[in-house]
């Protein structure tokens, strides 16, 4: 593989209950980044603050998106609001 990724970060069952408007494009960018060779990594977020509702570990809300095609075990969690 040469030094060349997809990352798609944060699609998850909390980000947006519209997700399903784009998901079809997510997986069009992901079975394009496997054609042509590259990494593909996928970024979660958990929220670790007190009394959160959204992105809380463990739970569906913080889970990929079951319609999102996963085709690598690059996941990645993160707790802060950037993924740089």
């Amino acid at each position: 593989m040469g030094n060349k990724a997809l990352m798609v970060i944060d699609i998850q069952n909390d980000i947006t209950k519209n997700y399903k408007k784009i998901i079809d494009r997510i997986n069009r960018a992901i079975d394009w980044a496997v054609t042509e060779n590259m990494q593909i990594i996928y970024i979660k977020h958990n929220n670790l603050s007190p009394g959160t509702r959204t992105f809380k570990p463990d739970t569906k809300g913080a889970e990929l998106v079951p319609e999102m095609k996963v085709v690598s075990d690059n996941i990645f969690v993160k707790t802060k609001a950037n993924a740089l």
